[in-house]
């Protein structure tokens, strides 16, 4: 289970989260463990990548001294400990880019909040790597597709405090809406990443950033922020 504050996993018979000593009794909180109500899909989904890609430019720009350093060390990281901090990482973007959409001070920090989250979003990672893997071997299409179905996982694993595999299901649930729209959202991210290292490769700075900020808009609007994750962020 989670810890209800911090986000940190820990042992279902732990009394106190070992991050942050916040209880984690029955009676302290009914939240640690799973979501605050049950997460159900929404029965209608509508793509707006363009859009969501422009939020997504409008928010890294008005600080892009924060998102270029962030970026930074995340390539650095990646390609150091390639899959192993990947995941972690990924869910540190995301939560820099709640905290800005949720108006609250988004720190550098924030970056390795995700390592609360270490092992839930490295399992994501490996086993979302190997099935994107499997669908390109067959005539590429099929792991653009699956690529596009898990975008939202680790999201779902930090709002939602949900295990790899439930926010795996959870994203693919909003996904398969609409396969198309969300497979060309995912291409015009891909896209960006390339006129970003076309830009002799320090244009991915911006880019990589760009492409997590989009994706947290468009979680924000389809699916909304837990309240609990709000409070604790």
């Amino acid at each position: 289970m989670f810890c209800h504050k911090c986000g940190t996993q820990v042992s279902p018979d732990v009394q106190f989260c070992p991050t942050c000593g916040t209880s984690l009794a029955v009676g302290a909180s009914s939240l640690a463990g799973a979501p605050a109500v049950p997460w159900t899909p929404p029965p209608m989904v509508e793509v707006y990548a363009g859009r969501w890609i422009s939020e997504g430019w409008a928010l890294v720009t008005a600080d892009l001294g924060n998102y270029v350093l962030l970026a930074l060390i995340f390539l650095v990281l990646s390609s150091a400990v390639p899959v192993i901090l990947q995941g972690p990482m990924i869910a540190g973007l995301h939560i820099f880019t709640m905290k800005k959409l949720m108006g609250r001070r988004a720190e550098f920090a924030d970056l390795f909040t995700g390592f609360n989250y270490f092992v839930p979003t490295l399992v994501a990672s490996i086993v979302i790597g190997l099935f994107v893997f499997a669908g390109t071997l067959a005539c590429i299409i099929p792991g653009l597709v699956v690529a596009a179905m898990y975008k939202f996982t680790y999201l779902f694993i930090v709002d939602k405090r949900m295990d790899f595999w439930p926010a795996m299901q959870a994203s693919h649930a909003v996904v398969k809406r609409d396969y198309a729209g969300f497979t060309l959202f995912l291409i015009l991210m891909a896209l960006v990443n390339i006129l970003g290292a076309l830009c002799c490769i320090v244009g991915l700075l911006v880019s990589i950033p760009v492409t997590f900020a989009a994706i947290t808009v468009a979680y924000k609007e389809i699916v909304g922020f837990e309240p609990r994750t709000v409070d604790a962020l």
